[in-house]
């Protein structure tokens, strides 16, 4: 996927401005097409800056959850190996 130029946080601050004045100004001013501010503004809808790092930081926690949940289960499994083959 390619990486955008602007960071989660400048792109809601980008659509904040362009709730205040039109679209095609804001997309002129900060040299970005119109049809990304519309696509911006689905994705992250009403939300504010401070609301787009705290997602970001439930997810880094929730990747890392899941890391560890699987490490869990593998670990699990194994013993479940080593435990048959015993017997």
């Amino acid at each position: 996927m390619k990486k955008s130029r602007f960071t989660e946080e400048q792109m809601v601050a980008i659509l904040r401005e362009a709730d205040r004045t039109s679209v095609p100004e804001v997309s002129k001013k900060h040299k970005v097409s119109e049809q990304s501010i519309y696509v911006w503004r689905r994705k992250f809808g009403a939300m504010e800056p401070a609301d787009v790092k705290r997602l970001r930081a439930l997810e880094t926690e929730n990747s890392k959850l899941k890391k560890l949940v699987a490490e869990r289960d593998l670990e699990i499994e194994t013993m479940k190996e080593i435990s048959r083959r015993k017997w």
